[in-house]
């Protein structure tokens, strides 16, 4: 698998009826699960939003911004490095990121997920951490501590995997990072669930909701 491109297209997949993105370059990604089948941990009314709403509005607003450009004719991946860094396309930039990163989100997560990985992912993290419950506390104490919105991700580097913070729309795609798994943190991912524990929502998506299928296949060795 590449390990930068998301495991289904991005362009041309029919989209759920949530607006007038038809004929548009970028869709909204159909969720790879019903919107209710995180619960109890995430709820149908937080997918309302979050997907629904936030991610909805990205995929809407990034055409807007390149109807017409030659920034519609780039992979999602692309539009996201060609515009990285670049003052004057940081709208472009933070509504594509956005995208991408929210469809990695929906991904990293699976209902009856939680556990640990398989032996392959496992060993490189017990190189890294020294123990899978050294991993899920520091992958905790990142993603409390990070003091802005953004997320919290697991990737790798060659044969070692280590743990990266991101703020607001960043993402390891600009700097050549291969993302195995992230959990979104800003509040609009959980607030409606979990109000300010953002302590209490990360703990379940360990423990509950964290895809490890979904980051062995993005593997590269």
């Amino acid at each position: 698998m590449n390990p930068e491109s998301l495991p289904l297209p991005q362009r041309a997949t029919p989209a759920p009826p949530y607006g007038d993105l038809a004929g548009h370059s970028f869709r909204l990604p159909v969720l790879p699960y019903p919107p209710e089948a995180l619960e109890p941990y995430l709820s149908a009314v937080s997918f309302s939003f979050h997907y629904g709403k936030h991610h909805h509005a990205y995929v809407g607003n990034l055409n807007k911004m390149v109807s017409g450009t030659a920034y519609a004719a780039l992979t999602l991946e692309d539009l996201i490095r060609k515009t990285s860094g670049m003052p004057d396309k940081t709208a472009i930039f933070n509504n594509a990121s956005q995208v991408w990163n929210h469809t990695f989100f929906w991904h990293s997560m699976r209902p009856g997920g939680g556990g640990q990985p398989n032996d392959r992912l496992m060993a490189m993290i017990a190189a890294a951490f020294g123990s899978y419950e050294a991993f899920k506390n520091a992958f905790m104490t990142a993603a409390v501590g990070q003091f802005s919105n953004g997320g919290v991700w697991l990737v790798q580097d060659g044969d070692k995997v280590r743990i990266v913070k991101t703020s607001n729309a960043e993402t390891p795609v600009v700097y050549g990072q291969n993302a195995l798994l992230t959990c979104d943190l800003w509040e609009h991912a959980y607030y409606i669930d979990y109000q300010n524990r953002r302590k209490d929502y990360v703990q379940n998506y360990l423990d509950h909701l964290v895809n490890w299928d979904f980051a062995v296949a993005r593997m590269t060795c």
